[in-house]
């Protein structure tokens, strides 16, 4: 059974908020569920999802010291340091001086003023490099949050170990690992705008540099429900994903969250990344034990450990993980329907869909979870989803049907009970989604479908 891979302190949050709005469902969540069009779905979608990732994005906004680049993937570099600085990293004790430059989004007003928001990055790290992500809203009554961390990061772990913030809040809002969200939703507070900061840094008196290619932030205010409603069937295809099993990796590197039995996110990621192309060199997988199998299942899971959450789990650290491979972009967001997996599936892009259940309610999966990650592969004649399930003994036995009406309900619900009968929080329908740099058009025509571009 896969250990809970949802942030402890996100997780907490949200039972809070469950409590908190208990009872508050009502029409727009049948309203959501039930439209059945692309242009029905995209109006009542409680999910607002933009991005900056092109040269005209990146010169928008407020640069200091930092400057776009054009070419085949625009991005943001460091052009002239504005600063120097002193870190201690919090895991290792060691501070060390780092030059900086800044850049910071324009307002984005939210078209759904949300009760979370969640940001995305995908960038380049040279050794020697990294940067902060940070977010700042605007309530929906005009006050504004601090500026909150939502990431200190670098795609290797030599110069600074990559890390969330813990204890940040205003008391109206919070940051929960991952996730920022209103306290009390149910007072009817939404955060309403927000601007993104970036934080570039590198090693005084060098000429290196982070590249952004993308950086963005999903706002959502999901409607509260223990059941969502059924969907028809519209689409029968699989996808040839790889299949990699978590399991087989228990007890490896033990410093990762102890090892294996908690790796399902970063082991769905390195099946799309795989899909996709991707591919580790033997210079990069020259640190795992060679005795190991799928040595690139350990390396994903080095790769998107926070080691301030202490696990592998973290949802933008998984995106931006599969970004650091040629021609990828990964985000964090949230889709409304299995009608969304459809579209996407149907242009041949697979999504990893966090969920949680107890055993009976997933016919099949033989376990029960606070929180596991799934890989979403197609549907059958019948509708049912097929899924690369990491929770499994073997690569062999990754691949699962599951019934099409209970699946949907564990992924798309925002509450449930757990198994002492205690009300504990649903994603309300999370999901990485990995795809080309440079789409096809039917593939931007189907992410646009669902909200991302």
């Amino acid at each position: 059974m896969s250990r809970a891979e949802l942030p402890s302190r996100r997780t907490l949050l949200a039972a809070a908020v469950v409590t908190a709005v208990a009872g508050s469902a009502g029409p727009a969540s049948a309203a959501t569920a039930t439209a059945t069009t692309d242009a029905g779905r995209a109006a009542a979608r409680p999910v607002d999802n933009r991005a900056w990732t092109s040269y005209s994005d990146w010169r928008t906004g407020g640069a200091d010291g930092t400057r776009a680049v054009a070419g085949a993937r625009p991005g943001l570099v460091i052009a002239k340091p504005v600063g120097t600085t002193h870190y201690t990293d919090p895991h290792t004790g060691t501070t060390a001086a780092w030059e900086y430059a800044t850049w910071t989004s324009p307002v984005h007003r939210l078209a759904v003023p949300a009760t979370e928001a969640i940001a995305s990055w995908n960038a380049h790290t040279p050794d020697g490099t990294w940067l902060q992500v940070e977010l700042k809203g605007t309530y929906s009554d005009g006050t504004d949050t601090p500026w909150y961390v939502m990431g200190r990061w670098a795609a290797g772990d030599q110069d600074i170990r990559r890390t969330s913030v813990d204890d940040q809040g205003d008391g109206r809002s919070s940051v929960w690992t991952d996730t920022l969200a209103v306290d009390a939703p149910a007072s009817g507070l939404r955060i309403a705008s927000y601007r993104l900061r970036l934080t570039l840094y590198r090693r005084p008196g060098t000429a290196l540099t982070p590249t952004v290619w993308r950086v963005g932030a999903m706002g959502s205010d999901v409607p509260d429900r223990f059941t969502v409603p059924a969907s028809r069937p519209r689409l029968a295809r699989e996808l040839v994903v790889p299949r990699y099993s978590q399991e087989i990796h228990k007890g490896r590197y033990p410093e990762y969250d102890n090892g294996g039995e908690a790796w399902c996110s970063p082991t769905s990621s390195q099946m799309i990344i795989e899909y996709w192309g991707g591919r580790l060199t033997a210079e990069q997988l020259a640190w795992v034990d060679p005795s190991y199998t799928d040595p690139q299942v350990c390396h994903a899971a080095r790769s998107t450990y926070d080691h301030q959450y202490a696990g592998c789990g973290n949802w933008p650290f998984n995106a931006a993980y599969a970004a650091t491979f040629a021609d990828l972009q990964g985000v964090v967001t949230r889709l409304g329907s299995l009608a969304d997996l459809e579209t996407l599936i149907a242009a041949g892009i697979p999504a990893i869909t966090s969920q949680s259940f107890l055993a009976e309610e997933l016919t099949g999966a033989g376990y029960g979870t606070s929180g596991h990650l799934m890989t979403v592969i197609g549907f059958t004649a019948d509708g049912d989803v097929i899924a690369n399930d990491p929770a499994s003994p073997s690569n062999e036995a990754v691949r699962r049907v599951y019934r099409r009406r209970e699946w949907e309900n564990i992924w798309l619900r925002t509450k449930r009970y757990n198994a002492s009968g205690k009300v504990v929080s649903g994603t309300g329908g999370v999901c990485y989604l990995y795809f080309p740099a440079r789409p096809t058009p039917s593939q931007r025509k189907a992410l646009a479908a669902v909200g991302v571009r």
